[in-house]
């Protein structure tokens, strides 16, 4: 029985590989590889590191210990100056040069930086992976009429397929945002305690081109193409901001898609995955609730949130460093991946398996096509010699009274209605025949294939994809 508090992202619903990349054992480890890649490029441009040292560094990057860190911790309360000490009693010839010339955000900032590109790279894996999903889901239902529906009233028809690449353009959206936050990071390098790098001059004898040698040589081994040109002793929090801003959008995306899924399980007309051994309800065993899609609404909910903390954040960094940051950063960040982690990866178990009822679908359409094809049948009355407004207020009537007889648990039966009136110059028959749900669903298989077609070259470049990808987990209800 566990008897500590647990984030339920971290026990029901986020990945192993998100919540590996954002555990303490990878952040230290980051910080361990940025001191040796530190020490490295110290000792190419001259510094007295020497090779055997920085060789001792990289042969005890992984066995941490974290009790000498956390008891050392106790005593001079630095996290980071806590991790040297343990470092050096890991590699005790090198303990003297370790963190030669850096601030503490040269390990914490940079370790972030990566950990935040590596976790927007998988993010965008699982977010192509949706997008695949509802691309195949469109084209094979590219022609199916479904009823439309404006103000949640039902409209002219749809289809299916049409519907779906809603959602999916929503998810484009999202994943030309995550591409630029992605192109547009950048490394802080070692800067120094105000980011004026006065250490290193210090260090390389005012030799400016020797530090920006070094910093090169560091974000190159992370890679990263460039530092941010100027800073304080952090990187810029609006970094922060924007990424938190970008999850929570694919977080909208995917909330508009679920609750969509969910008004349409309620008509039974489309149903997320259900299994065979599945309890959809305690008390009401009938019960096929959409509960994957509730979830995602759930949680997306807690990650549109998030980037009112980030930007209070980004805009609260007096002059060249605050604290106040920190410990924010440390719930706020991996919370907002992981929760994206979760909903992207509910999201794929529930595209990968909709399904379609299209007996309910075809029902619930000719229910109201009645309706739906008024305006067609008045054009074509008038085409036989009708009068137009004359034609309209008899719609408008005989609607009101096939609209009264479906509230009393009658049939639709407008047309009957309307082929008494010999203005209309119709039979039922023929009137019926012009209720065929796919003469009304205008453009849309072509506007699916068409829209499916151009974004296929960026389903087909799914960046990290199988780099990080895992199998799929089960999926916590």
């Amino acid at each position: 029985m566990k008897e500590r508090y647990e984030s339920p992202l971290s026990s029901r619903y986020a990945s192993e590989y998100m919540l590996e990349l954002f555990s303490q054992k990878t952040r230290i480890e980051t910080w361990r590889k940025l001191w040796v890649a530190l020490a490295r490029a110290e000792h190419k441009l001259g510094l007295p590191v020497t090779e055997a040292q920085v060789e001792e560094l990289q042969a005890h990057v992984s066995d941490i210990d974290f009790e000498a860190a956390e008891e050392r911790e106790k005593v001079v309360r630095h996290d980071v100056m806590a991790h040297v000490y343990a470092y050096g009693l890991a590699a005790p010839g090198a303990a003297g040069i370790i963190h030669l010339g850096a601030t503490s955000c040269y390990v914490t900032d940079n370790a972030d930086l990566v950990i935040y590109r590596d976790a927007l790279k998988f993010i965008r894996s699982e977010l192509i992976r949706v997008m695949v999903n509802l691309a195949a889901f469109a084209r094979k239902y590219a022609s199916t009429p479904t009823l439309g529906y404006t103000h949640y009233q039902p409209a002219q028809p749809v289809t299916v397929g049409k519907r779906a690449t809603l959602w999916l353009q929503d998810l484009e959206s999202d994943l030309d945002e995550l591409d630029f936050v992605l192109g547009s990071l950048k490394f802080l390098g070692s800067r120094g305690t105000t980011g004026t790098e006065a250490s290193f001059m210090d260090l390389f004898g005012g030799d400016g081109k020797k530090i920006d040698e070094m910093n090169r040589m560091i974000s190159e081994e992370f890679g990263f193409e460039e530092c941010f040109p100027v800073c304080g002793q952090t990187y810029p929090r609006k970094t922060d901001s924007r990424i938190m801003n970008c999850l929570a959008s694919i977080g909208q995306s995917l909330y508009r898609m679920a609750e969509d899924v969910r008004l349409l399980q309620h008509d039974r007309q489309i149903e997320e995955p259900f299994e065979k051994d599945q309890i959809g309800s305690s008390a009401m065993a009938y019960k096929r609730n959409p509960m994957r899609s509730e979830r995602i609404c759930s949680l997306a909910r807690y990650l549109i949130c998030l980037p009112a903390n980030t930007a209070s954040t980004a805009s609260t960094q007096w002059l060249e460093r605050t604290l106040d940051d920190s410990a924010n950063r440390r719930i706020t960040m991996p919370e907002g991946f992981l929760c994206a982690d979760a909903i992207l990866r509910l999201a794929n178990n529930v595209t990968s398996g909709l399904r379609v009822n299209e007996v309910m679908i075809d029902a619930c359409v000719r229910d109201y096509m009645p309706f739906i094809a008024t305006e067609n049948l008045m054009m074509e009355a008038v085409k036989r010699g009708g009068d137009r407004q004359a034609l309209h207020e008899i719609i408008r009537q005989e609607s009101m009274k096939a609209t009264a007889s479906i509230k009393s648990g009658g049939s639709n039966d407008l047309p009957e209605l309307l082929a008494s009136h010999p203005e209309f110059g119709m039979t039922v028959d023929e009137i019926k025949a012009m209720l065929e749900p796919s003469r009304y669903t205008g453009r849309c298989a072509e506007q699916v294939e068409n829209y499916v077609n151009a974004l296929e070259p960026k389903l087909r470049d799914n960046g990290c994809g199988a780099a990080c990808g895992l199998p799929d987990q089960e999926i916590r209800i």
